[in-house]
């Protein structure tokens, strides 16, 4: 059990290290994008999508990241209060109950979707953007399948506690 929470944290920490590289790329992007528009008056449909792109790609692939270290909102008022076990109790069914439901959903619905994306190799609607809309709908995929593997890291951890194996943490 304890190898399988490493390899999960693991990966969450690697991914969400891997994608926040993605902010300092968007807002280098935006600055050249707004001197282009307002020094040069130009513009590049391509470049404005990229930052769409990565957003989506930071917010979507960070998820299972925040998630691990805990920084994701939650109504902390009851929670705060509570104990190691209580907090476990509290992490356990909020994965059992909601986040794997939850993302299991999300994958069921979205399946077709994407797959039709990938059929047609979807891309941009505009003239001149990226031809990778494909892509970038794959992220519906990946963003609850990252985060089920996060909560079943969350949901062992949250055992280990109760089975009074270790500290939560």
């Amino acid at each position: 059990m304890e190898s399988l929470i490493q390899r999960i944290d693991a990966f969450s920490d690697a991914l969400g290290r891997a994608v926040a590289w993605g902010t300092l790329l968007m807002v280098i992007i935006t600055f050249v994008v707004v001197v282009l528009r307002y020094v040069f008056d130009m513009g590049w449909i391509a470049m404005q999508e990229s930052v769409t792109y990565l957003h989506a790609t930071v917010f979507m692939l960070g998820a299972a990241y925040t998630l691990r270290h805990g920084g994701h909102v939650r109504v902390d008022i009851l929670y705060q209060r509570f104990g190691p076990r209580g907090k476990a109790w509290v992490n356990l069914l909020g994965t059992l109950l909601l986040l794997l439901p939850m993302m299991g959903f999300v994958l069921w619905s979205s399946w077709d979707y994407v797959i039709e994306s990938w059929k047609v190799l979807e891309g941009s609607r505009e003239a001149g953007g990226l031809p990778g809309v494909f892509l970038l709908k794959t992220l519906i995929l990946l963003m609850p399948l990252t985060l089920i593997l996060q909560g079943i890291s969350l949901a062992l951890k949250s055992l280990r506690v109760l089975l009074g194996a270790a500290d939560h943490g």
